[in-house]
């Protein structure tokens, strides 16, 4: 927005140095500003601006050819043209674009026959020094977009050894439960059974705290081997995971944000689900609508402790869109479990909001509701 702002301020600056300095009829100045300004706009908004910056030359030349007394200003709003043509414009369109906007100022120069050499000289200069920075920046854009896509792959790569990692650490987490239930227990079992057997045959002999400490000993052990069969994380960090999975597996590069606090939060197995579910569906829908592969998820916590999430991807023009059938879905999930969900778009974004409770409140709510 900040950049916007700026160029169109230098926009009207020059305008206003056209219409002050440079017409001998400031009411029809006027009117090409406000032509020229409406599609100086337009260019934020569409994709092809080679034919809005063809009119804004146009009109330059036209108030040029009417009302312009002096050779400055003109050349000078040109030349911001061209500057900012570079930036939005590459290969052969800005290349034409340049050639357009050079035989028109030595066409203007040579018709008025002034300084005809040194302005020629200062176009090639100008225009050569445009083409290197058009160059240089469009290098430094492939960069980092090379840069962003290893990045990408790196970090796919990277939760992918970390999904595989857990599951062969849940696979031996397994095999020692399933070692542990299968020898200590069986023989902590056994055990136990000699100890009856003993005490019956010699009840002289109290075996009583014999048989106390095996029955503890198998009960740790229980505890031990269904801790063991545990999914090492729940709640907010398992969602995490399974995103992340769901990234490896897609042709989507995720960006994760998580605020400080969201990963303590405590959430049902259904709260759970639902958000992992959320997120999945508005991933779906970039892969589905989308021209952008790049999305940002963020999670956070509210003031009064509520997951919130945000799901916003690029769009290459704002339209008016339909919410169908799997964000309706997805509003009802969140909405069965007294959460919120809003979708909008902006001129670059959509974007999916919500809001899941955490459990504490949950459990407050159907307190109050019971004492009632």
């Amino acid at each position: 927005m900040g950049v916007f702002m700026g160029r169109v301020s230098l926009f009207s600056c020059l305008w206003l140095m056209l219409i002050l300095f440079d017409s001998n009829y400031i009411p029809f100045s006027i009117s090409l500003f406000a032509v020229s300004f409406a599609f100086f706009c337009l260019l934020s908004l569409q994709k092809h601006h080679i034919y809005f910056y063809v009119v804004l030359s146009v009109i330059a030349i036209l108030h040029m050819w009417t009302v312009g007394t002096e050779q400055f200003y003109i050349i000078t709003y040109l030349y911001f043209l061209v500057v900012d043509a570079t930036f939005r414009l590459q290969g052969y369109l800005l290349k034409g674009y340049l050639i357009v906007n050079f035989v028109i100022s030595i066409l203007y120069t040579i018709l008025i026959k002034d300084f005809i050499i040194e302005v020629i000289l200062l176009h090639i200069l100008f225009v050569s020094l445009i083409l290197v920075g058009n160059r240089i920046f469009t290098e430094r854009q492939e960069l980092r977009q090379m840069y962003e896509q290893l990045l990408g792959e790196f970090r796919k790569n990277k939760r992918m050894n970390a999904s595989a990692d857990r599951e062969a650490r849940l696979e031996e987490r397994t095999n020692i439960a399933r070692d542990i239930h299968d020898s200590v227990g069986h023989r902590l079992t056994a055990l136990m059974m000699k100890i009856e057997i003993l005490s019956i045959q010699n009840k002289e002999r109290d075996y009583e705290e014999l048989k106390i400490m095996a029955k503890e000993a198998l009960k740790e052990t229980r505890e031990a081997v269904k801790a063991l069969h545990q999914e090492e994380i729940q709640g907010v960090a398992s969602v995490v995971q399974l995103i992340r999975k769901l990234e490896a597996e897609s042709q989507l590069m995720v960006k994760f944000t998580m605020k400080q606090g969201v990963l303590s939060v405590a959430l049902t197995n259904k709260q759970s689900i639902t958000l992992y579910r959320a997120i999945q569906e508005a991933l779906t829908n970039v892969m589905r609508h989308s021209s952008y592969r790049e999305v940002q998820v963020e999670l956070g916590k509210s003031a009064v402790d509520d997951v919130t999430f945000e799901i916003r991807n690029r769009i290459l023009q704002a339209r008016q869109f339909v919410v169908g059938f799997g964000l309706t879905n997805m509003r009802k999930r969140i909405e069965e479990i007294h959460g919120k969900l809003h979708i909008y778009q902006t001129e670059q974004h959509f974007v999916v909001v919500g809001t899941i409770p955490c459990v504490v409140k949950e459990i407050e709510k159907h307190v109050a509701n019971s004492s009632c």
